[in-house]
């Protein structure tokens, strides 16, 4: 058996490795790519009136960021959980209201892996791992609670059990 196949026998990890984990990793590119593009046009259009400087950007990063969840939020939804039809009927805002906390968490995830392996490594490194964690996690949690479908609970009843325990002679 390969290393991948032993790999995705796992719960957790082969969950991650699946197409589905992919479809998330270039949501969230295009979310870096609008992030970027939102903090660029606040700095330098939306806000450039905003003095001192230090606190434009204590305006557009936040609009940037809320930006870049919302698209992703979006195009999560649409697309890379697209085929989880009963998680569609949960209410926007509150599903919306997930993404933005599983969001938040993966976010001061990764903030704090970064600070505690760049104390051992170089930041750079420690901060690309704390990104890859981070982004399985946010996956996970995105995956098992903001889009998640509902398991159907089947209650056994002695009617049941009658009906499925009778022998053909």
């Amino acid at each position: 058996m390969r290393m991948s196949q032993w790999l995705r026998q796992l719960p957790i990890v082969g969950r991650a490795l699946r197409f589905r984990f992919i479809r998330f990793g270039a949501v969230g590119f295009s979310g870096t790519v609008v992030n970027l593009a939102v903090l660029y046009l606040g700095q330098e259009m939306l806000f450039a009136s905003v003095q001192p400087d230090s606190m434009r950007l204590n305006v557009s990063l936040p609009l940037a960021i809320f930006c870049a969840t919302v698209n992703n939020f979006v195009w999560n939804r649409a697309w890379t959980w697209s085929d989880r039809v009963e998680a569609r009927h949960k209410h926007i805002l509150v599903q919306l209201g997930q993404y933005f906390l599983a969001s938040w968490f993966s976010i001061v995830l990764q903030f704090v892996m970064t600070r505690v392996i760049a104390i051992y490594i170089h930041y750079i490194v420690a901060n690309v791992l704390a990104i890859v964690a981070a982004a399985v996690v946010g996956y996970l949690i995105n995956d098992l609670w903001t889009f998640s479908e509902r398991r159907e609970r089947i209650e056994i009843t002695p009617e049941i059990i009658r009906q499925h325990s009778h022998i053909d002679d």
